[in-house]
């Protein structure tokens, strides 16, 4: 077994708080971090070692984890690292860019205890009841569709013309949504994911909520938001509203961003495109090396210590965010081989009592979406350097601007 790595000799051993660190932290919100995160993940290690000062946007300090095991041990330990925020969010502004994704609500990754067992189990009864052939089914249903609406021109943008539609439509067959509510609460959710015009995001979303919640305790259906509400554990409107939201939260934006970034790799990478033309890679190799290299989030897990507590020798202060790193777990020296075929060793979906819940479903819909497209027009290529591409900055996401991208002229798809 790969041991740790060991602290470089020229680094000292800090025993003060980050929070309280000198000099300036890092800006996860800057545009600089989201061009080549990588990079800044590697400076990270070697100035600070596993734990990191930060920003998440300009004044709200934070710590970040970027050393596996060190994650690991956080996010199994929700007695010493809760995820509840509300003794923070005293002091932060109404309108600062990441409370709508930090603060605390009614929903299982805000909550530990026996608050986030009860609304962990109506979630995850309603996510275990989705139909996976059935999904596989409406997957090629709103794909198609999708396809032939550019099929014909010979060039699309894959994130606004067919990733984003995609996964919004997804969602809201999952959640027995009507498109106009769900468009309402897409554009919040990107709002809030961006850091721009956050609050007003927030509200459009739990307005969108707010009306599916009434629209499903009025005609319930064999849906997500049925089986939550009629759950045993017998959530209230409030309730039932914030976990719609997090399903949306953690599906739209997210779900998107995968398949993007994977047909990204596809496109852009000489050996991954050889491997999936030749037929010795497949789709499913592509997204578990975006789960570990770029995964759609990139930095969430955030707990919230109810005291200090000493870590890596570094004291976390009390009620101050700790947010994993993913992308930088996945790339820690210690643990990282470069081998990602069959390798299912990442953090994308979380790790602990927050794992997501909604794994099996975002994969099965991410390598549907990538094969229908690829199968559909065999000849896509990426219309542009891959170095002419633009990431969305944020402190949580990993997303791209767009992704153009140019093939031979093609006669639309029979659509069944």
């Amino acid at each position: 077994m790969t041991q740790p790595a060991q602290p470089a000799q020229s680094r000292p051993v800090r025993h003060g708080s980050p929070i309280d660190t000198d000099g300036p932290r890092v800006a996860l919100y800057s545009e600089e971090f989201a061009s080549d995160p990588h990079r800044v993940y590697r400076e990270m290690r070697e100035r600070y070692g596993s734990i990191v000062p930060v920003e998440l946007a300009p004044g709200i300090a934070a710590t970040l984890v970027v050393d596996y095991r060190t994650a690991l041990r956080i996010l199994h330990d929700p007695e010493h690292f809760p995820a509840d925020s509300r003794v923070w969010q005293k002091d932060i502004a109404p309108d600062c860019p990441v409370l709508p994704l930090l603060e605390w609500r009614p929903i299982p990754t805000r909550n530990s205890g026996p608050l986030h067992e009860r609304y962990r189990k109506a979630m995850v009864a309603g996510l275990d009841g989705v139909d996976l052939l059935a999904l596989h089914t409406t997957v090629g249903q709103i794909a198609g569709p999708l396809i032939n609406s550019f099929c014909e021109d010979g060039h699309a943008d894959m994130v606004g013309q067919y990733a984003f539609p995609l996964a919004f439509a997804m969602i809201n067959a999952m959640l027995g949504c009507p498109p106009e509510i769900g468009q309402r609460a897409a554009a919040g959710m990107a709002a809030m994911f961006d850091g721009v015009n956050a609050a007003e995001g927030g509200a459009m979303v739990a307005a969108a909520m707010s009306d599916l919640v009434s629209l499903k305790r009025a005609d319930p259906s064999d849906d997500v938001v049925t089986r939550i509400l009629q759950h045993p554990v017998g959530l209230d409107d409030e309730e039932m509203q914030q976990q719609i939201l997090s399903v949306f939260g953690a599906g739209i934006e997210p779900l998107s961003n995968l398949i993007v970034n994977t047909l990204r790799l596809m496109l852009t990478d000489e050996r991954f495109a050889a491997g999936v033309l030749g037929g010795s890679l497949s789709t499913r190799d592509a997204l578990d090396e975006v789960l570990f290299v770029d995964p759609p989030l990139t930095n969430y897990g955030v707990t919230f210590p109810r005291q200090p507590v000493l870590i890596d020798d570094i004291w976390l202060p009390a009620h101050q965010p700790v947010v994993i790193s993913f992308a930088a777990c996945n790339s820690d020296p210690a643990i990282n081989t470069g081998e990602y075929t069959d390798n299912r060793s990442h953090l994308a979906f979380s790790a602990g009592p927050h794992t997501c819940p909604a794994r099996s479903v975002a994969y099965l819909i991410a390598q549907d979406a990538v094969d229908q497209l690829l199968d559909a027009l065999p000849e896509i290529q990426l219309a542009v350097a891959g170095d002419e591409l633009t990431w969305r900055p944020g402190p949580f996401n990993r997303s791209l601007e767009s992704l153009p991208v140019a093939f031979p002229e093609t006669p639309p798809l029979p659509v069944f």
